[in-house]
């Protein structure tokens, strides 16, 4: 039990991780700035990000896994030895 518990919390840490990389690389531009010395045009994209990719709005799920991968590592971590 306390091997499975490990191994679960530690997959459930790195899928919330991969989530919130995956969210975060999600919005980024997709195109290249244009050069305004070759062809002057206007796009839709913003000019930046901005930081609202690290709110916990969009990654909210991503927290839950970890805290309950953080929360099953220590339970196996301190589960006392049955056997």
């Amino acid at each position: 039990m306390r091997v499975w518990a490990i191994l679960t919390g530690a997959f459930l840490v790195i899928c919330g991780l991969l989530y919130m990389m995956a969210e975060a690389l999600s919005r980024r531009r997709l195109s290249k700035e244009p050069d305004p010395a070759v062809e002057p045009r206007q796009s839709l994209e913003p000019r930046r990000q901005g930081l609202r990719f690290l709110g916990v709005g969009r990654n909210w799920p991503g927290v839950v896994l970890m805290f309950i991968g953080a929360l099953l590592l220590l339970y196996g971590a301190f589960l006392p030895e049955l056997a």
